[in-house]
């Protein structure tokens, strides 16, 4: 399977409007790569551009050994799973899922083979004699994947194709998406909106904004190392808290809302250009602990309580404002209850207020 190639990659609308800005990535061999970020960040016009759907404004697509930029969608031996399924209405479920293979010339016991095969994988043995305006949205969704599927070109594409998908077939989808690329080990590009998809779903994450690419990383480092307060604050679930706090004259603390924390000497490292200044302070929620852990320390008062089943999540009123905290099963405070939270000095994520670069975690890296 090739690997993909983009190369200052961009994509401009006129009077200076940039959907895509310089986006450069390789995305090897085999990878599964996911594109995410919020609606409009430019990730599915990446898509688009490089299965051919999208003009290039400037930069290099190259899948394997090829440029494609000039080359037509049907020769670039790319599958594209889309968002609003692109189905044929008067072609049956049957029909749809076969249609790339009979294009090909491919012989009537193959197609069978293979569109049966699918359709089991899928949960679509049932359905494949009925239309599209038949089935319900998250089948008709499954019918797409399938088409694509049953083509095993050498790259996969798939544009937000589990959004329509009720709560629990998107999770058992997620799974067959996943074994189909361990099964395949095709090259996969896969847009989302939804940062728990990507990180259950990627070998690495391409996270963008405006455009812009921010950090391409495997799951792990990105939630541990972000590289900017974006990325921080994008991927996690609660998101992080952050709040604003001055670093002290010679460096050694940070203070806010009347809370000082001392800091580690790696953190007295990262925060020496800006002694006597503003920086902003990241603490993850599972990171906040009620006993048991030396480092920094905020007085607070418990608000609100959100039951989980496995785990409660405990929104605090504190000096450094509100901030969100996970407690294992059933044994948080009651509200009203007033704690110190503590978190260790090595879970501080900090950002330049400026830039919002990160002062703590390696450059970015694609």
């Amino acid at each position: 399977m090739p690997s993909v190639e983009l190369s200052k990659l961009g994509k401009s609308y006129g009077r200076g409007q940039k959907a895509v800005d310089g986006v450069s990535l390789s995305i090897r061999d085999g990878e599964f790569l996911v594109l995410v970020g919020p609606s409009g960040c430019g990730k599915s016009t990446v898509l688009r551009m490089v299965a051919g759907l999208e003009e290039i404004s400037e930069g290099t697509i190259q899948i394997g050994d090829r440029v494609v930029n000039e080359v037509a969608p049907k020769d670039r031996d790319v599958a594209m799973v889309f968002q609003n399924y692109a189905l044929y209405p008067h072609m049956s479920v049957f029909d749809n899922m076969a249609f790339g293979l009979r294009r090909r010339k491919a012989s009537e016991a193959e197609v069978q083979q293979k569109v049966n095969e699918t359709a089991e994988v899928l949960g679509l043995t049932t359905y494949l004699q009925r239309r599209p305006r038949e089935l319900s949205g998250g089948e008709r969704q499954r019918v797409a994947l399938g088409r694509a599927m049953v083509r095993k070109p050498q790259v996969f594409l798939f544009d937000e194709p589990l959004s329509n998908l009720d709560a629990k077939l998107r999770v058992q989808m997620r799974a067959e998406i996943k074994r189909l690329h361990q099964r395949v080990g095709a090259t996969m590009i896969y847009v989302t909106h939804d940062q728990v998809e990507a990180m259950t779903l990627g070998d690495r994450i391409a996270v963008m904004r405006k455009g812009i690419l921010q950090q391409c990383a495997d799951p792990f480092t990105l939630y541990t190392a972000p590289a900017n307060q974006f990325v921080a604050g994008f991927i996690g679930s609660p998101p992080i808290n952050f709040f604003t706090a001055n670093v002290s004259a010679d460096g050694g603390s940070i203070e806010s809302g009347g809370v000082t924390i001392a800091l580690g000497e790696a953190q007295r490292a990262a925060v020496a250009p800006l002694k006597g200044k503003p920086v902003n302070v990241g603490i993850r929620p599972e990171d906040l602990h009620l006993e048991g852990v030396i480092g920094a320390a905020i007085p607070a008062t418990c608000e609100v309580r959100e039951p989980l089943g496995n785990e409660t999540l405990v929104h605090w009123k504190s000096p450094v404002g509100e901030i969100v905290s996970r407690v294992p099963g059933q044994s948080s405070p009651a509200v009203g209850a007033q704690a110190t939270l503590q978190a260790p000095l090595e879970k501080l994520h900090l950002f330049d207020p400026t830039s919002e670069l990160s002062l703590t975690a390696a450059p970015v890296t694609v």
